[in-house]
């Protein structure tokens, strides 16, 4: 004896499986389940309804959803540059403004083609030139709008190069201007070009800026020869002089102007020697000879620069400046307490007299002994005039401070 069950209706027994949305009756019925036996079938074929398709909505955390925007520029097919330096600049200011990196497909002396860094983008531009012997490119496909994806939009991209920062910021070093530092180039990028670079990048980018405006170290030791020969037809008496190595590289550098020269006549004969170390790829050091006038304000004899600061360099210097300014028992060389100086000197201009830099031996005294109490007697003693005085202030420092006045004393000397 069966169970009994109740009979359901023919379309309640339809398997959802293999039935497809929008499909006829036909299909239906013929996708539907067998009844059972002694169920009576529909003399009409049942219509599944199909429910409505939604349009796809994009994901705006999933990578492959798509967008569209412009890149913002105003090129168009047709458009000429006059080479594709002037091109290349466009595109990449376009790219940095509107934060997308493309990248190159193709690129020879005649083509140049481009296209968005993700693949999946329809945003290209194909230039060529308009003749084979011409220096002008024309547009001749460009495809302006993007569909890539807005995460791949990039504020830190291939196309902000050093050069590229460089170009941009040159005309703050116009006319002599110190210009932006680093930091600062790193504000007008990221200000005006919507980008971000390294303090790295801004010092190579400010580097490159300075080099377009003044020009290079290279480019300006080549001028060397050249802007002497003027310097001497502009003003005559002008003294120049170049000294290079074995392989004609750079070594040495004098220059004392014809004014200068015959001004000197005309100032106190005491001479200063100084140097200071320069910066740069080449660096060096810059040596000068100064005296004073009548104010008391240091008036330049000559310059020099030189490869490192040793004996033979300024055996060198001070053998170019006697034979502007000669060598009498009138002139009195105020020095440092480098040693080198001080051995050179007395062998060049061994006529005149010598005396140590008062500045110098007092930075030397309050470094070595470290005592500050000292410099009121010190620069009291420096600054008088008659011997009796300054006898009294020696007297009160070797008293004071006896191993200061051993000090000067012995390795200075007092006469100095």
């Amino acid at each position: 004896m069966g169970t009994s069950r109740t009979k359901l209706p023919v379309y309640h027994t339809v398997e959802p499986v293999g039935i497809e949305f929008g499909c006829n009756g036909a299909q239906a019925a013929e996708n539907a389940s067998q009844p059972e036996e002694g169920a009576t079938q529909p003399t009409e074929p049942f219509l599944l309804p199909c429910p409505p398709v939604s349009a796809p909505v994009d994901d705006p955390t999933n990578e492959k959803s798509n967008s569209t925007f412009s890149d913002g520029s105003d090129l168009y097919e047709g458009q000429y540059f006059s080479n594709k330096k002037k091109l290349k600049n466009k595109l990449t200011e376009i790219a940095l403004k509107g934060n997308f990196e493309f990248q190159t497909r193709k690129s020879n002396n005649w083509m140049w083609v481009i296209e968005c860094v993700n693949p999946s983008c329809n945003w290209r531009v194909r230039v060529s030139k308009i003749a084979p012997d011409s220096v002008y490119f024309v547009i001749r496909k460009y495809v302006g709008v993007h569909i890539c994806s807005l995460l791949s939009r990039n504020s830190n991209h291939r196309q902000a190069t050093y050069a590229v920062v460089g170009e941009h910021v040159a005309q703050q070093y116009v006319g002599g201007k110190k210009g932006p530092a680093p930091k600062g180039v790193q504000t007008i990028v990221r200000t005006n070009l919507n980008t971000k670079v390294s303090y790295y990048k801004a010092w190579r980018g400010r580097w490159h800026a300075r080099s377009l405006i003044r020009g290079s170290p290279e480019e300006s030791f080549d001028m060397l020869p050249s802007y002497c020969y003027m310097l001497e037809m502009a003003n005559p008496g002008t003294a120049t002089r170049i000294e290079v190595d074995g392989e004609r590289r750079f070594k040495y550098f004098f220059l004392a102007f014809g004014a200068s020269i015959r001004g000197f006549n005309y100032m106190r004969k005491v001479i200063g020697i100084n140097e200071t170390f320069l910066k740069g790829p080449y660096k060096g050091v810059l040596l000068v000879a100064t005296a004073q006038n009548d104010n008391s304000k240091c008036y330049l004899i000559a310059w020099g620069i030189v490869d490192s600061e040793n004996d033979d360099s300024w055996t060198w210097f001070l053998t170019r400046l006697k034979e502007v300014i000669g060598d009498t028992d009138e002139l009195v060389f105020v020095l440092d307490r480098a040693q080198s100086i001080k051995n050179v000197v007395s062998i060049v201009s061994n006529n005149a007299q010598h005396g140590a830099c008062a500045w110098h031996i007092a930075q030397n005294v309050k470094n070595t002994f470290k005592c500050s109490d000292i410099m009121g007697s010190y620069w009291k003693a420096v600054n008088v005039y008659r011997v009796e005085e300054f006898n009294g202030y020696r007297t009160e420092i070797s008293r004071r401070y006896p191993r200061v006045f051993e000090y000067l004393d012995n390795q200075v000397g007092f006469e100095k």
